[in-house]
């Protein structure tokens, strides 16, 4: 049996956007000429690789392990190509970077930008989307890396940087709990005025995990898949947002927000991510970009707590 590649790519894309017509518009080609490259490789495969539904398609068993197999020989083209770029000195390739927004000010505050003037050829794309969507985009190898806040547990994924990054209570310099002494209790956040994400963030994951531990339930005035928007509504003094620190600590170091631990065990227990897919071998760009990351991002440097008030510990001999 041999598999043609061209053939796959249809069936490929036809998966990853849900439906033959929008991979044919990816593709810009006719919807007939997708659905027959798929039928011809149904038949060289000779067993049913994909499901047909009212919504669009879905990969059968077998088809899961052809696409499977593609994948893998899509990265491994990519990990070619970017050791031969080595060779030259690292003076191209493309790294794909699947990020939650709550990275973002953090990414963008320095990291990326001392890295691209030291591999000022290397093109570097962002996709700024959910923790679901993150996740999906890594083990489907559309992003060579993932960062992510505390992503459920995923036994195709490997996280390559762990850190705690508890939720904390983000609030304006002059609400009225801006105050006081200690940390707040949960059931004392849960009276405000407060704005959450939508659920498809492990950030309000968590926060569900922690109503359920707490018998309670938060009654948010504002959902939100912006974190930009639950910023402004903290900045705004009507309310609350629950955020970890890291997410706003240019906020906090220019005086225009504050962060007020929470003490809850799992809202304490949060972290931030990078992730890869397990066994994929990173490109020589990616994994440049990995190592950079870690040493630059305040979600994963050993002295990343941002949150007021927070002391850090003298060094030794200080």
């Amino acid at each position: 049996m041999k598999l043609n590649e061209q053939r796959m790519r249809y069936f490929y894309e036809a998966v990853r956007h849900g439906s033959i017509r929008s991979a044919a518009d990816f593709m810009d080609v006719a919807p007939s000429a997708v659905s027959r490259q798929i039928a011809q490789l149904e038949r060289e495969t000779m067993i049913p690789l994909i499901e047909r539904h009212r919504r669009g398609v879905k990969p059968t068993e077998a088809g899961e392990r052809v696409l499977a197999y593609f994948r893998e020989r899509l990265a491994r083209e990519d990990t070619l190509i970017s050791e031969l770029e080595a060779l030259q000195g690292l003076r191209g390739g493309h790294v794909r970077l699947a990020v939650g927004e709550g990275f973002v000010g953090d990414l963008v505050a320095g990291p990326l930008a001392s890295f691209m003037d030291r591999y000022p050829d290397v093109e570097l794309s962002a996709n700024v989307v959910g923790t679901n969507e993150v996740i999906r985009e890594v083990l489907e190898d559309e992003a060579h890396l993932g960062l992510v806040f505390h992503p459920p547990a995923e036994p195709r994924l490997r996280s390559h940087a762990r850190k705690r990054q508890p939720i904390s209570a983000v609030m304006a310099p002059g609400h009225a709990l801006a105050g006081q002494a200690g940390p707040l209790t949960f059931q004392r956040v849960a009276q405000e005025r407060i704005a959450l994400t939508e659920i498809s963030y492990g950030l309000r994951q968590i926060v569900r995990e922690a109503e359920r531990a707490e018998h309670l339930q938060i009654a948010p005035v504002l959902v939100t898949n912006s974190i930009a928007m639950l910023k402004q509504f903290a900045r705004s003094g009507h309310g609350l947002a629950l955020l970890p620190a890291f997410a706003v600590a240019r906020e906090i170091h220019d005086g225009q927000l504050l962060a007020v631990e929470i003490d809850q065990p799992d809202l304490q227990r949060a972290e931030a991510h990078i992730v890869t897919r397990l066994g994929r071998r990173l490109s020589v760009g990616a994994n440049r970009l990995l190592q950079h990351l870690l040493g630059t991002m305040t979600a994963f440097r050993e002295d990343g707590d941002v949150r007021e008030g927070k002391k850090k510990s003298p060094s030794p001999g200080a």
